[in-house]
C-alpha cells in the first residue's frame, strides 16, 4: 500500500507545483489540463487550461493535486498539512525558506523537543506545511 497526499487548488496548481518541484527537488511526472480530456465538457471555458491532475515525484513518493472548479471543493486546504521530514537541519531550513516567500509563518523554524528544527507555514498557494529535521534514531518516535 502507498499513501499519497492530494492537494486541491483554486486555480494556481501549475504555479504551485512548479515551485514545489524546485524547492523539494522533485520531478513533475504529470501536469494535465482539463482541455482535450473528457473532463473538459464538465468545466467552464475559463477552466480549460487549469490542472485536472498533477503528480510530483520526490524520492519515490508522490504529491498529487488538481485545480478544483468552483462548487467542486470544500474550499482551500485549511485543516490538512503536508509534513516533510529530512535527515539534515540545513535541508529542513532550505525547504522552509524556499516555501516561505509570501507565506504565513505559523511557527518559525526552531528546535523543539521532538526535532532539532521544526517549522510550520501556509504558503502563498494555500498549502499548509510542517517541515522538520529528523531526530536522531535513539530519540525518534515517528517519521
Amino acid at each position: 500500500m502507498k499513501l499519497a497526499t492530494y492537494l486541491m487548488f483554486e486555480g494556481n496548481c501549475r504555479e504551485a507545483f512548479t515551485v514545489y518541484e524546485t524547492v523539494l527537488g522533485g520531478k513533475i511526472m504529470a501536469m494535465m489540463d482539463h482541455k482535450g480530456t473528457p473532463a473538459e465538457e464538465h468545466v467552464g471555458p475559463e477552466w480549460a487550461d487549469k490542472i485536472m491532475h498533477a503528480c510530483l515525484e520526490v524520492d519515490g513518493q508522490m504529491l498529487m493535486a488538481s485545480d478544483a472548479p468552483p462548487g467542486r471543493s470544500d474550499g482551500p486546504m485549511r485543516s490538512v498539512s503536508v509534513s516533510v521530514n529530512v535527515a539534515e537541519v540545513a535541508e529542513a531550513e532550505r525547504i522552509f525558506a524556499g516555501l516561505s516567500e509570501g507565506a504565513t509563518i505559523r511557527m518559525p523554524m526552531e528546535e523543539t523537543f521532538w526535532s532539532p528544527r521544526f517549522g510550520m507555514l501556509r504558503d502563498r498557494f494555500g498549502t499548509n506545511w510542517m517541515i522538520g529535521a529528523e531526530m536522531p534514531a535513539d530519540k525518534a518516535n515517528c517519521s
